[in-house]
């Protein structure tokens, strides 16, 4: 079961408690609402003598998705699991975007200054802003999870595959490969890489097996380089042929094979030029850190028959991982970073020209941001009396200078909404919250 975050009348984190006995503290007036992403309530007694049970924080980071997971080691309870969506892509096509802009307009000889490359330096440990924001955005939730929780260890994915294990077994011992973790780094690795189907026929609804490229009967070795996933039907009709020969008479699919087994995936190299960035702020909170491989995870989730997602692997990642972990009814809160804005003050059509009104004057953005006490992004409830919405809506507002806002509830955008009948529920942070809306049953 989700728990709900509790902290004491000077905000001192408790322990989270059930739905249940939260709901009967607000109705007895012994607590009120605090924040409502995540729900946190404020107890109105300080309680000093509250015994708060330490937490740990598991983090699983990806190029698009970071789990997250509050886990007590003692009894395996996942108490908080949220996944947070990143906007490391997006911010990666606006730079291109703004690239190609500043040099068209160097090309049309414009008056704009000339480019300088000669004078720029990068900092030690500089990173992409696309990657860098990923960095930023899971440092500032687990700063915001440890003024809820009492968060004791942090558990973090490193690497998503012990690629060095994998070349050279001897870098961790023998013991290690052919360990309980023999064959998941790798096979993982290869589902990851060949995108879960058979790199011959591309079926996906079938078991896949590790395939080597060149046969051990004609000197081929275990090397990753050596490896490739296919269905037992194309493993068996290769046999003992080597990849050139099984592929003669098909030119076309043996060079996109060689350029796959080759080329690197785009998420693994966002996540690899990350961890150790990560790493390092993690250190810088003080707590202690436990890092782990995405085969240890996948091992600990395949141990326990979970299924796969972002916040189930968070709360497998490392050595540390309970038995059994206690994840029925648990609902996960999705998180998706969306940023405060841009800063392009003038309008353009999507041909890129600016537009312009009535008057041939450049229609510009106002720099004020704010309007009746509202910003665009916050959460606000809205109680219409009459109209063609009347009732009651909870969603985003959109400010707009005349006071007649719009709301957006879910996927349905509500037009006119005046001011005075919104309600802040929750300010905007940079970020779109929403709960999924079946949790998992019991396993």
């Amino acid at each position: 079961m989700s728990k709900i975050f509790v902290v004491n009348t000077n905000k001192n984190p408790l322990n989270p408690v059930h739905p249940g006995r939260a709901r009967m503290l607000l109705k007895e007036g012994k607590a009120a609402v605090w924040k409502r992403y995540p729900f946190t309530i404020i107890l109105k007694d300080l309680l000093p003598n509250a015994e708060v049970a330490p937490l740990r924080l598991k983090i699983d980071p990806g190029a698009k998705f970071t789990g997250l997971a509050l886990v007590d080691d003692a009894t395996g309870e996942v108490a908080v699991a949220a996944e947070l969506e990143h906007r490391g892509f997006q911010i990666r096509d606006a730079l291109t975007k703004r690239r190609q802009l500043r040099r068209g307009r160097r090309n049309r000889q414009t008056r704009y200054r000339q480019p300088r490359f000669n004078n720029r330096k990068r900092p030690t440990g500089w990173l992409p802003p696309s990657l860098q924001s990923r960095v930023e955005n899971i440092v500032t939730w687990v700063s915001r999870l440890q003024k809820l929780a009492s968060i004791s260890d942090i558990s973090q994915e490193l690497v998503k595959f012990d690629t060095q294990l994998m070349e050279n077994p001897d870098i961790s011992g023998v013991e290690y490969q052919q360990g309980e973790l023999a064959g998941y780094e790798v096979r993982e690795f290869l589902l990851f890489k060949f995108d879960r189907t058979c790199m011959y026929c591309g079926d996906k609804n079938t078991p896949l097996e590790i395939e080597h490229l060149l046969p051990k009967s004609k000197g081929g070795s275990n090397r990753i380089s050596n490896l490739g996933i296919a269905c037992t039907n194309c493993n068996q009709r290769k046999g003992n042929q080597d990849l050139r020969e099984f592929l003669a008479k098909k030119p076309d699919l043996l060079q996109r094979i060689l350029r796959q087994v080759k080329q690197q995936k785009a998420d693994t190299g966002a996540v690899n030029s990350t961890r150790w960035a990560l790493f390092n702020q993690l250190k810088e909170t003080g707590l202690s850190v436990e890092v782990g491989s995405g085969g240890r995870t996948k091992f600990n989730r395949c141990r326990q028959n979970l299924p796969k997602t972002h916040w189930l692997d968070a709360a497998c990642v490392g050595a540390s991982t309970p038995l059994k972990l206690q994840v029925s009814r648990v609902i996960p809160l999705s998180i998706r970073a969306v940023g405060y804005g841009n800063r392009q003050m003038c309008q353009v059509d999507k041909f890129g020209f600016p537009k312009r009104g009535k008057e041939g004057k450049l229609i510009k953005r106002s720099r004020q941001k704010n309007y009746f006490g509202f910003q665009t992004g916050d959460m606000v409830k809205a109680i219409v009396p009459t109209g063609k919405y009347a009732g009651t809506h909870v969603g985003k507002v959109t400010v707009r200078k005349s006071g007649a806002f719009d709301l957006t509830v879910g996927k349905v955008r509500l037009q006119s909404i005046r001011w005075k009948h919104c309600h802040v529920i929750h300010r905007f942070d940079g970020y779109i919250y929403a709960r999924n809306v079946a949790p998992l049953s019991s396993f």
